[in-house]
């Protein structure tokens, strides 16, 4: 599968790296263009290559990694998404230095508003709830695995992603739908930000 990426930072270099490793091929992008990527595609890899955010779009399954002021910016202007799917692994957050400070999103979860911003998307959640410097840290700890949370309200979509969660060897756990399990596992929620484990 070739996996799209809209944005390129930590968060979506962390992923690509795992599909790489899955046999994949990964494409990123970033709103200034793909020249400013060519060192981090350098770093990834011959299964790595920039493209512009509206060719990332246009793949069957899109990755959205980046910061939360950034998301209505990331996803304007793009094409009719016509049932791909696009992963959010965004949080909600307003501001990241000094402090981490949530946006005050009301009675809407943070998926939902992005599915709001891509029409046609079938919108998964996932890769938000663990910190990255534990998803760095592998799958594999003290005999379990690090679980991946996933939400969406499409089955064929979260079956794929959870797929792709297994092939990456994690351990996926299905939340249920974007407006239940999203608001569980984003910033704020109950079980965002922890090291959570599955045992074997």
């Amino acid at each position: 599968m070739k996996i799209g990426f809209i944005g390129a930072g930590a968060v979506a270099q962390s992923i690509a790296r795992s599909a790489i490793q899955a046999g994949h091929e990964v494409v990123l992008s970033a709103r200034r263009g793909p020249q400013v990527l060519r060192e981090i595609v350098a770093e990834l890899g011959p299964k790595a290559t920039a493209g512009t955010v509206q060719e990332v779009a246009r793949l069957e399954l899109v990755m959205l990694a980046v910061p939360w002021p950034q998301v209505p910016s990331a996803l304007e202007g793009l094409p009719d998404w016509a049932g791909r799917i696009l992963v959010d692994t965004t949080n909600p957050f307003t501001q990241y230095e000094p402090e981490l400070v949530l946006a005050d999103l009301g009675n809407t979860g943070a998926s939902e508003i992005v599915a709001a911003h891509a029409p046609g998307a079938r919108v998964v959640k996932a890769f938000n709830a663990i910190r990255m410097e534990y998803y760095d840290k592998g799958p594999k700890y003290h005999g379990g695995k690090r679980v991946i949370f996933v939400s969406s309200d499409d089955k064929d979509a979260k079956v794929v992603v959870t797929g792709l969660v297994e092939e990456f060897g994690y351990a996926p756990v299905d939340l249920g739908g974007l407006v239940s399990g999203g608001r569980m596992q984003q910033a704020g929620g109950p079980i965002a930000g922890r090291d959570w484990v599955l045992g074997s």
